[in-house]
């Protein structure tokens, strides 16, 4: 298993986009619309997952209080609100500064206590922060190093706990629809949001995930269908947006 890197995985010019965007976040008809389309599904996966792996009755009350989780490139807090109203004590992290107050007023405008932080998973990681679950959604094709990232994100975790983690697949067709649909037809996003060259297959990202520790137990696409104008699960169209679910040992490997 790897050490935990001491240097940052931050890619500034990624940083950039965001910070430009940042006052956007909780416009639904803005630049982060296709983020609030997404959403719904990208919960649905979330809330099921850490159910099952905790054992948590979704109709309670607080199903998750008791969790502490990390929500790292945490944006706006567009996951880390719904996690705190479902009983989580939930941490925010992101690199772009301009994002952490946004979230910061969003969240005291609707009541909820979130822990927002201007931070790198590799700062939580130096300072002995550890999570029950980590959500790790759209970020990885971002960062400099992806399998470091990864890495750094599994010594994170508690041993048991579970990270959730989304990104876009590398192929033709996620080029015409991530690159071209999205960014150049729909303008749903500015051009060069994404740079493809970063997206990460399917067996790739399950072949990080292992090497940095953890045991990949799932995977779902998450699929968008133009007629009807949403998003849904699939159990076999990863092409382009997909999700993972992987666990961290609870005896560590020696």
């Amino acid at each position: 298993m790897s050490a935990t890197p001491s240097v940052s995985s931050v890619n500034e010019t990624e940083i950039a986009k965001f910070e430009a965007m940042a006052a956007e976040w909780w416009d639904t008809e803005g630049k982060f619309k296709p983020l609030h389309m997404l959403n719904p599904t990208r919960l649905d996966y979330i809330v099921n997952q850490i159910s099952a792996e905790f054992g948590r009755d979704t109709k309670a009350e607080s199903p998750f209080a008791g969790l502490r989780l990390l929500d790292i490139g945490c944006g706006g807090g567009l996951l880390a609100e719904p996690m705190a109203r479902l009983g989580a004590e939930v941490v925010g992290a992101d690199a772009a500064s301009g994002n952490i107050p946004v979230a910061q007023i969003h969240a005291k405008q609707s009541g909820l206590e979130i822990d927002y932080r201007h931070a790198t998973a590799e700062a939580l990681a130096e300072d002995g922060e550890r999570f029950d679950v980590v959500l790790n959604m759209e970020v990885v094709e971002h960062v400099e190093d992806p399998q470091a990232f990864l890495t750094t994100c599994q010594s994170l975790l508690k041993p048991g706990g579970l990270m959730i983690c989304s990104t876009l697949n590398r192929n033709p067709k996620s080029y015409l629809m991530a690159i071209i649909g999205a960014e150049h037809v729909m303008r749903w996003l500015p051009k060069g949001t994404h740079d493809w060259n970063k997206f990460i297959t399917p067996d790739e990202l399950f072949s990080m995930l292992s090497e940095a520790g953890l045991e990949p137990v799932d995977r779902k696409g998450f699929q968008f269908n133009p007629l009807l104008w949403n998003w849904r699960i699939s159990e076999a169209d990863l092409s382009v947006n997909y999700v993972t679910a992987s666990v961290k040992p609870s005896v560590a490997e020696h």
